[in-house]
């Protein structure tokens, strides 16, 4: 069974990518929301840990430094918060994985 809240973070990136270019012509929002969002939601999908906990880490960092940066909740804010929560949720799986 695919993970709802993978799927849900995946689509929310790819969404904010493409408000991003809309909104502001922005080429690498684009690009970088579109790319992320379909690698989580396959990882989502195909129940891969490894590959979400990936996508989320990365994609916390760089927009966790974007959010210090500019201070803007959006998107960085949001995209960070939502990042670390499903990260963290994937250690928590990992842990419970090894078990």
């Amino acid at each position: 069974m695919a993970d709802f809240f993978g799927l849900t973070y995946g689509a929310l990136v790819l969404t904010g990518g493409l408000i991003g270019y809309l909104k502001a012509g922005s080429v690498p929002s684009l690009v970088a929301g579109v790319v992320s969002g379909l690698i989580a939601g396959y990882a989502a999908h195909t129940n891969n840990n490894t590959l979400l906990l990936g996508v989320s880490g990365i994609l916390g960092g760089v927009m966790g430094k974007r959010f210090m940066n500019s201070g803007k909740l959006m998107p960085a804010g949001i995209i960070c918060a939502l990042s670390l929560a499903i990260f963290g949720r994937g250690v928590v799986r990992a842990i419970q994985a090894s078990r």
